[in-house]
């Protein structure tokens, strides 16, 4: 099993000398080449060494963690946000990160990391940006947890907080609005019926024009379809299933 080659990139010195330890000290399968405090700088240091996984840093100052991605066109490496902030999440998994590790490291959960980054690289598996309806990485009290998009049968709004209803039974209660997880969720399943719900489409039990429409989901709840929205609910609807 071949070793992973990382860089870790922090505008801090204590964050950067601290991953490095831990790193050091708990796993062995991992050769640190190198540390850099800024974008320019981890730049560099990629094209010099070609490491295998970056440990990424967001908020740094003048260009943050975003920018650093921005700058590689094809990247070929993987990697690890580290933050000490939880509501780049989405954004995260958008990007493509492998994982999403809160300061400070919990090192059983980096360990974990690690292990799937071996995973990864010795099986070859593509670590592209994966498409918005495979996962979404939700807010936890432990840190994130990832959640598969199939497994979600709707959304409703509830002010500034989105209740998520799974296919487990399970609500999940968001401090996110509606509106963003609208821009995060695949549109070719995910649905917006209404200013207040989100359905996943493969979840529809059936439709019915009856009471101005709503469609009724395989939880047994009916979700409003508005009337403007009717039109195109119908359209996309019959490009996922066959009709008779």
């Amino acid at each position: 099993m071949n070793n992973l080659k990382v860089i870790i990139v922090d505008d801090e010195l204590h964050g950067r000398e601290n991953l490095k330890k831990i790193l050091i000290d708990y796993c062995p399968e991992v050769e640190v080449l190198g540390t850099a405090e800024s974008v320019n700088e981890a730049k560099k240091l990629v094209s010099s060494h070609k490491p295998d996984v970056v440990f990424l840093d967001i908020n740094m100052p003048v260009l943050d963690g975003f920018d650093f991605l921005a700058e590689f066109e094809d990247r070929n490496f993987m990697f690890v946000f580290v933050s000490a902030y939880e509501e780049f999440g989405i954004k995260a998994v958008k990007a493509g990160a492998v994982d999403y590790l809160l300061k400070p490291i919990n090192i059983k959960e980096l360990k974990q990391t690690i292990k799937k980054l071996l995973a990864l690289k010795n099986k070859k598996i593509s670590v592209e940006s994966p498409t918005e309806s495979d996962k979404l990485m939700l807010p936890a009290s432990h840190g994130f947890e990832v959640v598969l998009a199939d497994k979600i049968i709707r959304l409703e709004a509830e002010g500034c907080y989105t209740k998520i209803i799974l296919t487990e039974g399970k609500n999940k209660i968001i401090s996110r609005t509606l509106k963003e997880f609208e821009n995060t969720l695949s549109d070719k399943y995910f649905f917006r019926t209404h200013k207040s719900h989100i359905i996943n489409l493969k979840h529809i039990n059936d439709y019915s024009k009856v009471s101005g429409g709503y469609a009724t989901m395989i939880d047994g709840s009916k979700v409003e379809i508005s009337r403007r929205k009717a039109p195109e609910f119908l359209k996309k609807i019959k490009t996922i299933l066959k009709p008779l």
